[in-house]
């Protein structure tokens, strides 16, 4: 295969490597390729450069694919699992870095997301990631975003060396713990594997950056090995505090032909999204995991946006007074983000919030806040859902 040809390969089945690709809402932003109309050359619509969302809001055309598609373990949920009768691609080094400095120069891509199979075990696998992105800083003085993926079992010293070279570094945890684990990648190693390089590259952020230096991200795949929300956002809670993630990437199970869990059936797609709105909460609205409320089985409701639940069962009887209320309060409101409560307490400085309108005027979804909030003392009339 010439060069195009193994980006496109790869392309088709790299649906299970989220990256930079959702925004603060938890809706999917369009993952579709950039399109040729800028110039592109054919091959582009083949779905390897992405538009995406960079840490801090900025959007860029991002090449997302692997040094090589082989891979020794035998993941039961994923399309390039060893055995799986697959055309396989592994781009050398030089062959990546050249690739991406052709695509950069021609201004296809602005950024590279880079991961792949383990072939020849996880440390020689890191080595010619490691390899690519000297090549790509040194030799093409490349200066632009770059997202490595961590190999499971990678060394300390070899997890340093990527951090120096990236913008972004992951690891990709899969499940949120041992037990599930087992049921979805037998022959990964949980904590040894997966945490343990999560937590050095936090030890080398506070050590060696003074708390800053590359961010970092994991993926959890949904539903593919029975395990709760609660169990997914349990693990997710306690990484954002203890290894200070960046992001969570939650991936929704789809069967894959010629894979053990080829019959499972599909995880649905709300699912995955009450997670991410789960993890904004838990990342940027001052909840705790213990605010989240969980069915009887430990999922999340389906049918209820999670900031909801917690003010039906919290506020329904104890509304926010608009006028007096903290931040940390407004934030718990739904229909109330990090910029509404900006604006709600700056327009406090000039007056009372009086009435629907004026929440309308400054950017509060007010149909969904007005249940839950007091305006001078009064709760605002509404009109209920006709459903």
């Amino acid at each position: 295969m010439d060069t195009l040809e193994k980006l496109q390969s790869i392309s088709q089945m790299m649906a299970i490597e989220p990256a930079e690709e959702v925004n603060p809402t938890g809706q999917l932003t369009n993952t579709s390729p950039v399109n040729s109309s800028a110039g592109c050359s054919a091959g582009l619509d083949a779905g390897f450069v992405h538009n995406a969302i960079m840490p801090g809001g900025k959007r860029i055309a991002l090449l997302k694919t692997m040094q090589t598609s082989a891979c020794e373990r035998d993941c039961y949920y994923c399309p390039f699992r060893a055995g799986r009768d697959l055309r396989r691609a592994t781009f050398s080094p030089d062959e990546m870095a050249r690739a991406f400095d052709e695509l950069s120069r021609r201004g296809i891509a602005e950024g590279m997301f880079l991961s792949s199979g383990v072939a020849g075990g996880g440390v020689r696998t890191q080595d010619k990631l490691i390899a690519t992105a000297e090549i790509l800083r040194r030799k093409y003085n490349y200066r632009g975003y770059l997202h490595l993926k961590i190999m499971p079992g990678a060394e300390a010293d070899q997890i340093r060396g990527a951090m120096q070279l990236a913008d972004r570094v992951s690891v990709n945890l899969e499940a949120p713990n041992t037990q599930r684990l087992a049921r979805l990648a037998p022959h990964k190693v949980f904590l040894e594997e997966l945490v343990r390089p999560l937590r050095i590259i936090e030890s080398i952020r506070r050590d060696v950056y003074g708390g800053g230096g590359p961010s970092s991200t994991t993926q959890l795949v949904v539903g593919g090995a029975d395990e709760s929300d609660r169990e997914i956002l349990g693990t997710t809670s306690q990484l954002i505090r203890e290894v200070r993630l960046a992001r969570v990437y939650f991936s929704a199970f789809h069967p894959i032909p010629d894979t053990p869990l080829e019959n499972r059936a599909p995880t649905p797609p709300l699912r995955e999204h009450r997670l991410y709105q789960s993890d904004f909460l838990l990342r940027q609205y001052g909840f705790q995991f213990d605010d989240l409320v969980f069915d009887s089985s430990g999922n999340l409701p389906i049918d209820t946006d999670p900031k909801v639940a917690w003010a039906q069962r919290h506020l329904t009887h104890a509304p926010v007074e608009l006028n007096r209320a903290g931040r940390s309060e407004l934030l718990r409101v739904p229909g109330i983000g990090p910029k509404s409560v900006d604006v709600i307490l700056h327009e406090r400085r000039k007056g009372h919030l009086r009435e629907l309108t004026d929440l309308r005027k400054i950017g509060v979804i007010a149909s969904r806040a007005a249940p839950f909030i007091l305006l001078d003392g009064r709760r605002p009339a509404y009109q209920l859902p006709l459903w």
